[in-house]
């Protein structure tokens, strides 16, 4: 669920910038007009770049949306507003971009969906695709930097573990990382996974790290592909060691700028009732897609599948994962924290240990 990247060619380079969800910082609510990416240089369209565009647009939504109901409702909507002059008087290559993302995604509740303008000419696909692949050495190195998504991981006072996890990145390299960080806290007695600040990845490395919070095999999501007419079941592996079991407490920390990958992992431990979420409403990105070229300047994010969960029959999109505890997003580890101390409180007969509980709980309180 991470191909949600804009696209962006320097010269002969290759940058994957803020495109859609990913690292744009959306409005919260998803019916609302994106926010713009990175300053580039823009492009003056006449009448007959933004029929092209705007006729491949359709064209990719027809062929490609998840939804061929919803694809159709967005192609009239589009030639009605188109036919009443509404894209007339836009000649910026910016702006025409930003206002169909807004449009299509004003009827489709759909944050995935997106379109990007390109100051320099679009590279071939296939040169694209391989400059993306999260498993190419540019790419590795990049993820090695931000040491694939864990960003931080630690034992809070009294015996708490928490991680920080930016990203769930291409499950070879996040697999070490997460060996790591699990072998350091799984003597710790409560475990709080930091998603505030995560905005998708891969299917794969969700079902990764909710292998250590399962001693049996369990699905989690299912994801069904319109291209291939297939649905995928994703399932945790055989209990990973050093397996964090299903008795201990775990929290997740959630806001509005959660998205795709990272809502899926919230949403299926939520509904298995692994895990206890604190925070906001995430961002409400359930349908994954690619990249579609439309002209040598633009192309657009088209959602092809969807995520069904086996409990709820359906997915978050357009409404975000409802965490259990809501509270303002910076104020998610304190709660977290508090929630779990005054639950130990509660059965905890060692004075000395309720003392140092009721301590820690006037510092987070």
């Amino acid at each position: 669920m991470n191909k949600i990247s804009k696209i962006a060619i320097a010269g002969s380079a290759i940058a994957i910038l803020c495109f859609g969800a990913m690292f744009s910082g959306l409005v919260p609510n998803p019916l609302q007009p994106p926010r713009r990416g990175p300053m580039q240089p823009d492009m003056v369209l006449d009448a007959a770049q933004r029929q092209q565009v705007l006729g491949q647009v359709i064209d990719h939504l027809n062929g490609y949306y998840v939804f061929p109901d919803k694809a159709q409702a967005m192609a009239a909507e589009l030639r009605a507003r188109d036919e009443r002059g509404e894209y007339n008087s836009i000649t910026s290559a910016e702006d025409f971009a930003h206002t169909l993302t807004a449009d299509i995604q004003r009827i489709s509740g759909d944050r995935h969906l997106d379109v990007a303008y390109s100051a320099a000419a679009l590279p071939p696909k296939a040169e694209f695709e391989a400059a993306a692949n999260t498993s190419n050495p540019e790419s590795l190195v990049a993820e090695r930097k931000r040491n694939f998504g864990v960003t931080r991981a630690e034992r809070l006072p009294l015996n708490i573990g928490y991680v920080d996890l930016r990203a769930f990145s291409n499950p070879e390299g996040a697999a070490g990382k997460f060996a790591a960080a699990m072998s350091l806290l799984a003597d710790t007695d409560a475990l709080i996974i930091d998603l505030r600040m995560n905005q998708g990845g891969e299917p794969a490395t969700v079902a990764l790290l909710a292998s250590y919070l399962f001693e049996q095999k369990t699905r989690l999501n299912d994801i069904y592909d319109r291209g291939e007419d297939k649905t995928t079941q994703f399932w945790t592996d055989t209990p990973i060691g050093p397996n964090y079991g299903s008795r201990k407490k775990v929290y997740l920390l959630t806001s509005n700028d959660t998205f795709s990958a990272a809502e899926d992992f919230a949403y299926a431990l939520k509904n298995l009732k692994r895990a206890t979420l604190v925070g906001e409403t995430t961002g409400g990105g359930a349908h994954p897609g690619s990249e579609h070229w439309l002209t040598e300047h633009f192309a657009m994010i088209v959602p092809s599948g969807r995520t069904i969960s086996p409990i709820t029959n359906t997915d978050w999109e357009g409404v975000g994962v409802q965490p259990d505890v809501s509270i303002d997003a910076d104020q998610a580890l304190d709660k977290a924290q508090s929630l779990y101390l005054t639950e130990l409180l509660a059965t905890e007969q060692d004075e000395t240990m309720r003392s140092r509980i009721n301590e820690r709980l006037a510092t987070l309180n």
